[in-house]
């Protein structure tokens, strides 16, 4: 990806994040991407294409700080992976801010569903893999179902994100929710 489409794509998450998907103006965009408008039709097309990219952004910034992990065992990589989703570092709540944003705007935004529902099931997708390999090992219950659980786990961090992000919640509070609940999960008994 070129550098300017990248500023591009990190301002509008900025943008998304601070003012919703309904304050993304393409010539708000280029001020925070500090661009012309032209070369963000250039690279995007239009508005929907920005929204697009963005969302596809917003899902490669949240692999890349929860891609890394310090323990190869899988029930501990479910738990360290979503915990890493309520950080406080800017990256991490711009890109929660940003994610809610664009899922909640879907209500209205019927071409934003297709993406989204594809980066949740991903999402998903990545969590059910690593409660198989904990199953394999031995470590959560075999008949335990992978999707649901991982289904069930997802949601409530997006729910407990938006809590914390709204002043609902402590981000110690929505961790110590989130670390129980896994636990509570992966101990689950079929």
């Amino acid at each position: 990806m070129s550098e300017r489409r990248t500023q591009i794509l990190e301002a509008a998450v900025r943008v998304i994040a601070q003012d919703g998907v309904r304050g993304l103006r393409i010539e708000k965009l280029a001020a925070a991407a500090e661009v012309s408008t032209a070369l963000i039709y250039y690279h995007f097309k239009d508005r929907a294409g920005v929204l697009h990219a963005a969302l596809e952004h917003i899902n490669h910034r949240a692999q890349a700080y929860t891609d890394h992990t310090d323990t190869a065992d899988p029930r501990s990589r479910v738990e360290h992976m979503l915990l890493l989703e309520l950080q406080d570092t800017d990256e991490v709540r711009e890109t929660s801010i940003a994610w809610g944003e664009l899922r909640a705007s879907a209500v209205f935004h019927p071409d934003l569903r297709d993406p989204l529902q594809a980066t949740t099931r991903s999402w998903n997708t990545d969590v059910e893999t690593l409660i198989r390999q904990a199953q394999q090992t031995g470590t959560v219950h075999p008949a335990l179902d992978a999707v649901a659980t991982a289904e069930r786990l997802t949601a409530l961090v997006e729910g407990l994100s938006e809590r914390w992000h709204s002043g609902s919640l402590t981000l110690d509070r929505a961790r110590q929710l989130l670390t129980s609940a896994i636990e509570l999960e992966l101990n689950a008994t079929p």
